[in-house]
């Protein structure tokens, strides 16, 4: 591999990295905001669950709290959504159609040159 190459992939890593990154962002500001909002409105049933758990109990305190279900339910989806994407990833590699949508991003950066607002980001070394 040349010189150039292995510079392409290493900025190929920095923008992976910098996807990571922005999605653990997101989830933690998903609870947050989100997730505290649904715990918050949710405390007397989760008091109730402490004190008398029943299945019975745990449906109707979702069923008749829809907003904070909806709440609770994304932060938990896009975590999970997320530990099986980087899961996937670490374990069996990134797949060749992502390793191609990065490289073709890198290129875009590339070519808008020190205007584009991650053109820093990736052009910074490994660590």
């Amino acid at each position: 591999m040349s010189k150039s190459q292995s510079d392409f992939q290493q900025k190929v890593a920095r923008l992976y990295q910098l996807t990571v990154y922005g999605r653990w962002l997101f989830i933690l500001a998903s609870w947050l905001t989100l997730g505290v909002y649904a715990l918050w409105n949710l405390k007397e049933e989760i008091a109730l669950w402490f004190d008398y758990f029943t299945w019975a109990a745990v449906y109707y305190g979702f069923h008749f709290n829809f907003v904070p279900t909806l709440c609770l339910a994304f932060c938990v989806g896009t975590t999970i959504s997320a530990l099986v994407w980087q899961s996937r990833n670490l374990i069996w590699g990134l797949p060749a159609n992502e390793q191609r949508k990065l490289e073709k991003q890198v290129e875009k950066i590339l070519q808008q040159g020190a205007k584009h607002p991650l053109w820093k980001w990736i052009n910074r070394p490994l660590p």
